[in-house]
């Protein structure tokens, strides 16, 4: 049975302010990584701390995003408005990442990049999920969803291959599995699992509901009955 919580929404001429708000609010993390490398705040090695923290957090905006849809059908909280934002700015933060990696890290010598790429698997998944996000961001747009029709969804369900090779990446390049891999693994596990248990939830719900307005009519035909 769903929990009968709901947070309130935001009047409909106030969300484009707070969708906007949600890019700010959420690049502002990479922001301030940024000012920490550039002024000599993170540590002995600025450029592997700042790509690990890019990363970090486009694993946590991909989490989040995809917490949306669970929220709505479980606890009738609704923030569809602002799950395309939250993919966005997950898909920031991989390309920031990745052009640490590319530029800072490598030097932009793609022979050592390839090389990288073909040694370490964990590279390899991270490229992989790279590339699966580009279509997801490029289509994230009203103009995608009604040319694509039912097609936008088949191709946006790509994000949880993305989240597994993610998650895969993350935890291949810790090397140990310590509690904040497994706390990501936990929540891919859920979050797939929630997915693949979805149809028979949402039915489950449907067939509850239809009952409680059917009820009614049921009591109304009892009394009416004569002897």
């Amino acid at each position: 049975m769903a929990i009968a919580l709901s947070l309130p929404s935001l009047p409909k001429r106030y969300q484009p302010a707070a969708i906007w708000a949600v890019y700010i609010v959420g690049l502002c993390p990479g922001l301030w990584y940024f000012y920490l490398a550039a002024t000599g705040g993170l540590g002995f090695n600025p450029v592997k701390e700042f790509e690990h923290l890019l990363g970090i957090w486009a694993l946590r905006f991909l989490c989040i995003g995809l917490c949306v849809t669970p929220l709505r059908d479980l606890f009738n909280t609704n923030l569809i408005a602002y799950r395309r934002a939250l993919g966005l700015v997950a898909f920031y933060y991989v390309l920031s990442h990745l052009a640490v990696y590319i530029i800072l890290d490598r030097g932009l010598i793609f022979s050592s990049i390839l090389g990288d790429v073909l040694k370490r698997p964990y590279i390899m998944f991270g490229m992989a999920g790279f590339l699966m996000l580009i279509p997801l961001a490029l289509t994230s747009n009203r103009w995608s969803i009604r040319t694509l029709g039912s097609r936008w969804n088949t191709l946006h369900k790509l994000v949880y291959l993305v989240l597994i090779v993610g998650v895969l990446h993350f935890v291949l390049a810790r090397k140990s599995l310590t509690l904040e891999p497994v706390f990501y693994i936990s929540v891919m596990v859920l979050l797939l699992g929630y997915r693949l248990a979805r149809p028979t939830i949402m039915r489950i719900k449907r067939q509850r509901k239809s009952s409680k307005q059917n009820l009614p009519e049921k009591k109304e035909r009892t009394f009416s009955t004569r002897p």
